[in-house]
């Protein structure tokens, strides 16, 4: 998927709930011709998000397609609404891509290769549907293999979903990259998928094999690396998503916890009758929870300030997130995670030897 010159679908959605375009955007490879969303249509996408690569706004495919001068090699789909279902609006824009020779690219709970009409159609025009989301048939359970990979491992663990694990997640590859770490990121949803090109999907795994779907891929890459950064889903006090959540701690089996949280919230999104609990209590039932498989501790937090529009404001809320959980803190994305690395680090993990006075040794 990497390198593809593409089209995202993003509906109604763009930006604050296209999650998967604005991932693919910011951290993917791939070379973003358009948008389609109808309700933005004769916008730029850096009217409403400036710190990625700039491209139209349009509202069906056929008008990307043409803006692009034809020179398009697929449709993603950049929504993940809650269900991953199909919005039939969609159809005409999913045909319309297929029928120009491009493939389509879909994070989907609802597989494209089982639409009967998308399929004979692909096959018809000799394009290829890519559901991400359907995860390898020859998963099986966890064995304690992660326990034995020569990397440490962090996980990213939320307060709820969609406070930002993945884009903390690849922020910290980034840094850790910048300071000399080797290190490297494992995707465990339809969006990391899409932007490094290789992982599982958690959440659509038999609930038996979440654990071992994570250990492979640790187990395959865990030794050619210094740190491991898996990318955390749900939350543990989610009403729907905490056995996804509980997966992939126990089956990645971590030696340290990064804890992300979005500074405005308050309760379950979606679910806004379950209020969230006080931070002390995540800490206390993520590394509770870790500790009969690997003991583990939180080690940094990352904030999502994404909300707060005062940069001074968000500074303070930055500190007073890591003040409350006793680690450093960053917004990785207003701040890099330069310092969500040193909680890292300070914690003796990532292969690099803090510095005895508690800031970094110089390399």
């Amino acid at each position: 998927m990497s390198d593809d010159r593409i089209v995202i679908l993003a509906h109604e959605k763009f930006p604050d709930r296209a999650k998967t375009a604005l991932g693919v955007m910011r951290y993917g490879d791939q070379d973003v011709r358009a948008v389609l969303d109808r309700d933005r249509a004769g916008d730029r996408v850096t009217d409403h998000v400036p710190d990625v690569a700039d491209a139209p706004i349009v509202e069906s495919f056929d008008e990307a397609y043409a803006a692009a001068d034809g020179d398009v090699d697929a449709l993603y789909i950049g929504i993940a609404p809650i269900g991953g279902g199909f919005d039939e609006s969609w159809r005409s824009d999913v045909e319309a891509a297929i029928e120009a020779g491009c493939d389509v690219v879909s994070g989907l709970h609802y597989f494209l290769n089982e639409d009967e009409a998308l399929a004979a159609l692909a096959d018809e025009h000799g394009v290829d549907l890519v559901d991400v989301r359907e995860p390898d048939d020859d998963l099986t359970v966890a064995t304690g293999g992660s326990g034995d990979v020569d990397a440490d491992v962090v996980c990213t663990v939320g307060t709820d979903c969609s406070v930002g694990k993945m884009t903390a997640s690849l922020e910290i590859v980034a840094a850790a990259r910048e300071r000399g770490i080797d290190a490297a990121f494992v995707p465990t949803g339809q969006t990391g998928i899409m932007i490094a090109g290789w992982g599982n999907p958690i959440d659509r795994v038999v609930s038996d094999f979440t654990a071992g779907a994570v250990e492979e891929m640790l187990v395959e890459i865990g030794d050619d690396h210094d740190l491991l950064i898996v990318e955390g889903q749900g939350s543990i006090i989610h009403p729907a998503y905490s056995a996804v959540t509980c997966g992939i701690l126990h089956g990645s089996m971590a030696d340290g916890l990064v804890l992300c949280h979005a500074a405005d919230r308050e309760a379950v999104h979606g679910y806004e009758s379950f209020s969230l609990p006080p931070l002390s209590d995540y800490v206390d039932l993520y590394e509770g929870l870790a500790a009969p498989v690997n003991e583990a501790s939180v080690v940094a937090g990352a904030l999502n300030t994404r909300a707060v529009d005062d940069g001074g404001a968000a500074g303070d809320a930055v500190a007073d997130y890591g003040d409350e959980l006793g680690v450093p803190a960053a917004d990785p994305v207003r701040d890099g995670a330069d310092r969500i690395v040193d909680g890292i680090v300070e914690a003796g993990l990532g292969g690099e030897t803090p510095a005895t006075d508690g800031g970094l040794a110089d390399e």
